[in-house]
């Protein structure tokens, strides 16, 4: 692998991993904002995580596209630990969703 397209992998593995790391992060914020009850940081926390996925999203669409067009990537432990990583993300997000929406409920319940 030219040295060029190595360094384009790693940036685009990190990325992957940041963004991950960033959403999941954000997806945690959401639920103790929620579980203090400051329900519009815990929606705004949500959008920001979904954000970070979507970046990530984009990342993993460009890898798959360059693989569909015959330029394929060395898979690297990093690599799938990035990938592991947005999948663990993508889990956090959806279970901290539910959380919140739980925390709605039973505060409306409690009134």
């Amino acid at each position: 692998m030219a040295e060029e397209q190595h360094d384009e992998q790693l940036q685009t593995v990190m990325g992957l991993i940041i963004n991950g790391g960033n959403a999941k992060s954000s997806s945690f914020e959401a639920i103790n904002a929620a579980k203090k009850g400051h329900f519009t940081v815990a929606d705004q926390k949500l959008k920001e995580a979904d954000k970070f996925l979507v970046d990530a999203h984009n990342s993993q669409t460009d890898m798959l596209t360059k693989e569909a067009n015959g330029d394929h990537a060395k898979v690297t432990l990093l690599m799938v630990h990035s990938q592991d990583h947005i999948m663990n993300a993508i889990t956090f997000r959806d279970l901290a969703g539910e959380i919140v929406d739980l925390y709605k409920k039973l505060t409306k319940e409690g009134e």
